[in-house]
C-alpha cells in the first residue's frame, strides 16, 4: 500500500493539537466535498484522504501507532509481538517454532494488508458510526457595492438583488472602502442539511467630494487672502454638512492648519458620534497691482526695513 503524509494531506506538522487537527479537518473536508465540487474526481479523492488522515490523527492511540509504523499501523501489535519474540530469543534462535540455528525475519508482505482507506469508509465517506454524511456550511457569496461618500454620510437603506432574490439591507453610516460586512444566512444552500452560507458585501467608496477622508477624519484646503491672514477677520468655510464661520488670527502663516471639532465623518456604527475637520489655509498673494498699491507696498518694505 502507498504510503500517504497523513499530516501533509491534513497540512499540518507532527507538533499539532488535537484542536488543530480538527480544524484542519472541517477547513479541508469542506472545500473538497463532493457536493461542492461536481465531477471533480480529484476533489473527490482529496476529501477521500482528508477523510483517513483525519479518522487516524484524531485519535490518540491510531495517532502514536502511525507516527511509529506509518503505512502499517493498523498492524503494530503484530511488530510489537515481533519485537518481543526477537528479545527472547536472544539473537534470532527458536522464535516462531522454527529450529535451532534457525532465525526468523519477521517480513510482512503488503499484499496481506487491506487498503486501510476502503476497510475504513467502504464506498463512501460517512460519519464513523451513524451512517450519515457529515453537514457543511453553504459556500459564501461574495458580491461589491459601489457607493458615494456623499451615500454613507447617513445610514440608509438599499435592496439588493442576489440570485433573482431581492434582499434589504442597512447600511451604517461611516462605513470604510473597501470594508466588508456579512448578511448571515444568504449564501449558497447547505451540504447535507448544514447552514446556509453567508453574503458578504465589500463596499467600493468613490469620492464625489472636495474633501480627504482618513477614517472618520476629513481633510481641506481653503483659500485665504493676504489681507485676512496678515491682519485677521472672519472667513466662511464648508464642512460636510453645511458651513462654518471661523475666526482668522492675525499674521496667520501660510499652511496654518486649524481643527473643527466634531465637524468630520461618522464613526462606524457609533450613533452621533463625529470625527474632526481639518481645515489647511492657502495664503493668496495679490496679483495685478495698481500703481497705487506697488506704492504703498514699497512704502511697507521700506517700514520693515
Amino acid at each position: 500500500m502507498e504510503f500517504i503524509d497523513y499530516y501533509k494531506i491534513l497540512e499540518l506538522d507532527k507538533s499539532a493539537t488535537k484542536a488543530d487537527v480538527k480544524k484542519a479537518y472541517r477547513r479541508l473536508a469542506r472545500k473538497y466535498h463532493p457536493d461542492l465540487n461536481p465531477g471533480d474526481d480529484s476533489a473527490k479523492k482529496r476529501f477521500q484522504q482528508i477523510n483517513e488522515a483525519n479518522e487516524v490523527l484524531s485519535d490518540p492511540e491510531k495517532r502514536k501507532k502511525y507516527d511509529e509504523y506509518g503505512k502499517d499501523w493498523q498492524h503494530a501489535e503484530h511488530f510489537e509481538q515481533q519485537k518481543q519474540q526477537r528479545r527472547h530469543t536472544q539473537g534470532g534462535f527458536g522464535g516462531f517454532g522454527g529450529g535451532q540455528g534457525q532465525s526468523y525475519s519477521g517480513s510482512f508482505d503488503n499484499d496481506m494488508f487491506s487498503d486501510f482507506f476502503e476497510q475504513m469508509f467502504g464506498g463512501g465517506a460517512r460519519t464513523r458510526g451513524t451512517g450519515r454524511s457529515p453537514q457543511f456550511k453553504g459556500q459564501d457569496f461574495n458580491a461589491e457595492l459601489q457607493l458615494k461618500l456623499s451615500d454613507v454620510y447617513t445610514s440608509h437603506k438599499q435592496t439588493l438583488t442576489v440570485n433573482g432574490k431581492n434582499i434589504r439591507i442597512t447600511i451604517p453610516a461611516g462605513v470604510e472602502n473597501g470594508q466588508t460586512i456579512k448578511i448571515t444566512g444568504h449564501g449558497g444552500p447547505g451540504v447535507q442539511g448544514g447552514p446556509k452560507g453567508d453574503l458578504l458585501i465589500t463596499f467600493k467608496i468613490v469620492n464625489d467630494t472636495k474633501f480627504k477622508r482618513e477614517k472618520e477624519n476629513l481633510y481641506s484646503n481653503v483659500d485665504l487672502d493676504f489681507y485676512t491672514a496678515l491682519l485677521g477677520g472672519e472667513v466662511t468655510v464648508d464642512t460636510f454638512n453645511g458651513k462654518a464661520k471661523l475666526t482668522v488670527k492675525p499674521e496667520t502663516q501660510n499652511g496654518t492648519r486649524v481643527k473643527l471639532k466634531g465637524k468630520g465623518f461618522p464613526k462606524y456604527k457609533k450613533e452621533g458620534q463625529f470625527g474632526d475637520l481639518f481645515i489647511t489655509y492657502n495664503i493668496k498673494i495679490p496679483k495685478n497691482l495698481s500703481s497705487k498699491e506697488k506704492e504703498l507696498y514699497t512704502e511697507l518694505q521700506k517700514l520693515r526695513s
